[in-house]
């Protein structure tokens, strides 16, 4: 296993036509271990005018540059080539992710990094696949469409992903053809700039990708704003949602937008309790929490509901939390110090509001950003914690009767990102899977994700879809094509 020793980890700068610069004010910022508290290296601070730079990049890389008019198996062969540099330097890759973002190096090794390598290889597959259709209209016409990229795309991620966010976002876009301009989160931009390294070492042409880690107030707010920006997919918080569609109606550029979640994680009393304790485990303290489809309301059948609960919290109780760096950690520190004040501000607000606290609910050891596994019981549908996004190690139990008040309660929230279903009974599955508002069910499973299969969210969890042959849809525009074949 790979050590931070092993890595040199340099200062980072901006990636803009082939080139690392620095910022052009000269800015610079830390990016911390979150572990640790310990400042990993700096990074130059992309603003505006940094943006801008990036913008011209792109433009000028998809109206005059070789990437859209690249035959389709070229393009196929880049991303095959940028999916096998990232195995070759997976180990440095997950290493990487561990010590920016504070999430366990067994997670960044088997989860993370592998499904990054597939999205690649996935839309390695698609990019000579994706073409248009002949439609038989009236008259004496031939009728065609073209599927065609949308030009300059502006990616914005979040931190508790960070290179799988990456990947989402670059592989579909570079497989139908466009060019990028990808913000990282400013509290984990390490894999992303290390991929850059990755797709120049690969043969992107300059200007293709460009990468401007920065804050979202200056680099991500001018990105979600320039004019000359053709579209923007972002990943996040449902409020920064609403600023960034504010943004990107100055030009009425197109967006999609992946967002919050309060998802139900529904247990019913004729389901394999052990394999569903399990899953309730894996659904809120996988990422330590901070998982957009986490299955932070665990919905329990009133029949079940003590003996589930207290197998929930002894094996909670059990979990190592600690250095993410090490095989044996389960559960590592939350990302930010800002993060960290957020849960336990909720937690707070969950002993405030009559919730019981069975278990955690406090820092776990004096540095880094711990908090032990947190299991409120007795909690509300109405109660705060069970209805805000606390995006940390923090789930609310809650008891219900029957189907119809389950569906009516998983339903009753502003988000539908995600649901889980435990039970035996095959028709109640099909029933709540057509009846919960969300984007994806997952049937006695939580957290399964594949490179094939579409992922995004209802209500305010947001629109459009990533992954999948659907995610081809947001970074292509259709044109219709009229031939006159009468005389």
């Amino acid at each position: 296993m790979m050590t931070k020793n092993d890595v040199k980890i340099k200062p980072g700068k901006l990636f803009i036509n082939g080139r690392w610069v620095d910022s052009v004010s000269g800015k610079t910022f830390d990016t911390l271990n979150p572990a640790t508290e310990d400042v990993i290296t700096s990074v130059a601070e992309g603003d505006s005018t940094d943006i801008d730079l990036a913008v011209t990049a792109a433009r000028e890389a998809f109206e005059n540059g070789p990437w859209e008019k690249t035959d389709a198996r070229d393009r196929s062969r880049i991303l095959l080539k940028i999916a096998g540099l990232i195995e070759r330097n997976k180990d440095e890759l997950a290493l990487l992710d561990t010590l920016d973002n504070g999430k366990p190096i067994n997670e960044t090794t088997k989860a993370d990094i592998p499904l990054v390598i597939d999205c690649f290889l996935y839309y390695a597959g698609w990019a000579d696949k994706i073409h248009g259709e002949t439609i038989p209209v009236r008259g004496e016409f031939f009728n065609y469409t073209l599927r065609e990229p949308v030009g300059v795309v502006g990616q914005i991620i979040p931190w508790n992903f960070p290179l799988l966010m990456a990947a989402w976002k670059i592989a579909p876009a570079l497989a139908c053809g466009n060019t990028i301009v990808l913000k990282p989160a400013e509290q984990t931009p390490l894999t992303a700039l290390r991929l850059g390294e990755i797709c120049h070492e690969a043969g992107l042409p300059d200007g293709v990708l460009n990468i401007v880690p920065g804050y979202g107030p200056t680099a991500g707010a001018a990105l979600a704003g320039h004019m000359d920006v053709d579209k923007i997919a972002f990943t996040g918080s449902s409020a920064t949602g609403r600023i960034i569609m504010q943004a990107a109606s100055k030009n009425l550029k197109r967006i999609s937008l992946e967002l919050g979640g309060k998802s139900p994680n529904i247990v019913f009393a004729d389901s394999d309790i052990d394999s569903a304790v399990d899953g309730a485990m894996t659904g809120i303290f996988f990422n330590q929490g901070e998982v957009c489809c986490a299955g932070s309301r665990l919905f329990i059948e009133k029949s079940i509901h003590g003996e589930f609960v207290d197998k929930l919290s002894n094996k909670a109780a059990s979990m190592r939390v600690g250095n993410p760096e090490d095989t044996g950690t389960q559960m590592g520190a939350q990302v930010s110090k800002e993060q960290f004040d957020k849960i336990l501000g909720y937690i707070d607000t969950g002993k405030q509001e009559g919730a019981k606290l069975v278990t955690g609910g406090e820092r776990c050891g004096e540095k880094g950003y711990f908090i032990r596994p947190t299991i409120f019981d007795a909690v509300d549908n109405n109660m705060k914690i069970a209805k805000e996004e606390i995006f940390g190690p923090v789930v609310s139990a809650i008891t219900f009767d029957d189907v119809d008040e389950v569906v009516r309660q998983g339903n009753l929230s502003v988000y539908g990102l995600a649901a889980a279903i435990w039970t035996m009974d095959i028709k109640k599955a099909h029933r709540l899977a057509r009846e919960l508002k969300a984007g994806t069910v997952w049937i006695n499973a939580y957290n399964a994700f594949d490179a094939a299969s579409p992922f995004g969210g209802f209500k305010q969890s947001g629109f459009g879809r990533e992954l999948g042959v659907h995610a081809l849809e947001s970074y292509t525009q259709i044109k219709s094509v009229w031939i006159n074949l009468g005389s």
